[in-house]
């Protein structure tokens, strides 16, 4: 059985997880991962983080239904299954690691820099050939390193693009993602009782972190949005890179 002090860990990081994904849009590994990958083994967390951050997900695509657009995110999606294959050959044949220090250094320095702007650039009209792009290399990256939803976020704050328009199109994207992933995993491996059983008790946490979210993200202007996103990709680089 967990014990008390595992389980308030447990909470704690999915939580924040969800708190921070919900406000965002992405990024509920690189948050609730900075503790799950200590107290847990990858095999248990890893699966954990999926599972959960897919719980997420669906809370989001239900509370932000009126600005998803399914038919904008098809492009993104279809890249992203194509590179999700490819993420899974580069694990077994290439050093991983250096690649999420390289992607990190990348990501931290994209948003330290943007951080810097003072205003959001203007909106610009996005091609379907880069949306189809940028879908395969955030399913590339997504497996590499857990972070499907860095690549298409960053495309759209380079296209000024709103925070509900940006919602409606990433955040299909990442839950396709995350769902293609967690299935790839159980094809791979079996799923563990410990996995389940960390899942359930996860549940009131990812619903309460989850809500208080979406309350954030509905009351914060496009000014303090981008700024959250920007922040949130700074230190998950940053968070990549050590």
């Amino acid at each position: 059985m967990i014990g008390i002090g595992s389980f308030l860990l447990l909470s704690v990081a999915v939580f924040f997880g969800a708190f921070v994904s919900s406000l965002a849009g992405f990024a509920f590994s690189a948050v609730a991962g900075a503790i799950l990958l200590h107290v847990l083994q990858p095999l248990e967390a890893i699966p954990l983080m999926m599972a959960c951050s897919i719980g997420v997900q669906a809370a989001n695509l239900w509370a932000l239904r009126k600005n998803i657009r399914w038919k904008e995110s098809s492009i993104l999606i279809f890249g992203g299954l194509l590179g999700i294959p490819v993420a899974v050959w580069l694990l077994d044949n290439t050093d991983a690691h250096t690649f999420r220090e390289g992607f990190g250094l990348a990501v931290a320095t994209y948003a330290g820099y943007m951080l810097s702007r003072p205003s959001l650039a203007d909106q610009q009209q996005m091609k379907r050939s880069g949306n189809a792009l940028v879908g395969f290399g955030g399913g590339l990256i997504g497996g590499l390193t857990a972070m499907p939803g860095a690549l298409p976020t960053i495309w759209c704050d380079m296209h000024g693009v709103s925070k509900n328009q940006q919602r409606g199109l990433v955040q299909p994207f990442i839950a396709v993602m995350q769902i293609s992933a967690l299935a790839l995993m159980l094809f791979r491996h079996d799923l563990s009782r410990t996995v389940l059983v960390n899942f359930a008790l996860s549940v009131p946490a990812l619903l309460a972190g989850s809500a208080l979210g979406i309350i954030a993200f509905r009351n914060v202007n496009e000014m303090t949005f981008r700024r959250i996103i920007l922040a949130i990709l700074l230190v998950s680089g940053i968070l990549l890179v050590f």
